[in-house]
């Protein structure tokens, strides 16, 4: 395509990342157009095309993929709903932009990576905000050696989402829309492939505090699917010792940090203020270490996936990375189900 030539978009699954983020982000560029939606119900999809000027809703995903004025498809949908529609946008021919977290499981990620690659068309998915604005400034300082022998990586994210006992089911809580994912697993897992590399072997524990909760979409109680919290290590491929804890279930406490241990320095990075501070051997303290503008990674998201349908450079995160991040979140799971270690390789590529 060339640079300026109109890419029309039709939209599945319209939440609150596709308002507040998505559409801001397509609105912005030239040549782009959102000609149609379609939500969980007819009437969410026409308050959505109403606020945004889409001239048209349809009540069935199908009419998305398959109409003939859409080049690419954004599927804002719940992970239950990913392969379906982006494995039938591809095979209709459409580019596809994919919401994070990819799949239901490993399985179904492959399928749609190898959907992908058959099609031959542009395959993305949404990246994590973790990490984003300081991830060129990360990688430098990796590449170049800051840690020496890396030694230790540790991530712990904890919050209180779901301590409270008497806070109703949430979507993502039931295994029939959300899968295998668990907590931010699969984004922290994105993220550490990026700067360090995959876990070789994991082996986790994971805990379900409220076993039960009010279900509003039944008006009954119903099982809690995904546990409340997960504790984790893992043999890195670059030699370090991996250990993770997730929780939703802190109710005084929340913090979001990785850290990076090395034989000559540490790093570690602030999730919540996108804040990196550096040590080396013989200093006392941290230091911080600045995150100049002309490196700070800025949200382009949109303007990736549409640079890459008309232009055809690369998208990151890609569905191969998306597979990679599903087999060490479906591994975690696996883990603490069986009690044994397994190697996130052995599910994905």
């Amino acid at each position: 395509m060339a640079s300026q030539q109109k890419v029309r978009i039709g939209i599945v699954g319209a939440g609150g990342i596709v308002r507040g983020r998505h559409m801001p982000g397509l609105a912005a560029i030239p040549g782009v157009e959102v000609v149609v939606v379609c939500n969980r119900s007819r009437e969410s999809g026409e308050r959505f095309a109403s606020e945004f000027g889409i001239p048209r809703v349809e009540s069935d995903w199908r009419g998305v993929v398959e109409a003939p004025d859409v080049d690419a498809v954004l599927v804002g949908t719940w992970p239950y709903m990913h392969r379906p529609v982006s494995v039938a946008a591809l095979e209709a021919g459409k580019h596809v932009f994919c919401q994070a977290r990819m799949a239901m499981n490993t399985k179904e990620a492959r399928e749609m990576l190898a959907k992908a690659k058959e099609s031959g068309k542009v395959a993305m998915l949404c990246p994590p905000p973790i990490g984003l604005k300081g991830d060129y400034v990360m990688k430098e300082l990796l590449a170049q050696g800051f840690l020496g022998e890396p030694r230790e990586v540790r991530v712990v994210d904890t919050g209180g989402a779901y301590a409270d006992p008497s806070k109703p089911l949430h979507w993502r809580q039931k295994a029939k829309y959300s899968g295998v994912n668990t907590l931010t697993v699969g984004m922290y897992a994105e993220v550490l492939n990026r700067w360090v590399g995959r876990a070789k072997r994991v082996a986790a524990q994971a805990y379900t505090y409220v076993k039960e909760r009010y279900d509003p979409e039944t008006g009954r109680m119903a099982p809690v699917d995904a546990p409340d919290a997960v504790v984790a290590s893992a043999e890195m491929e670059n030699g370090a010792l991996g250990s993770f804890v997730f929780s939703g279930a802190e109710p005084l406490a929340h913090e979001e940090r990785i850290t990076f241990i090395g034989t000559e320095g540490a790093l570690y990075y602030d999730v919540a203020t996108d804040t990196i501070r550096g040590l080396r051997a013989g200093e006392s303290e941290a230091r911080e270490i600045p995150i100049p503008e002309a490196k700070a990674r800025p949200w382009t998201v949109e303007a990736d996936f549409i640079r890459a349908i008309r232009e055809g450079t690369p998208v990151s995160p890609d569905f191969e990375e998306g597979v990679r991040y599903m087999a060490f979140t479906e591994a975690v799971i696996l883990s603490a189900r069986t009690g044994r270690a397994v190697e996130p390789a052995s599910l994905g590529l």
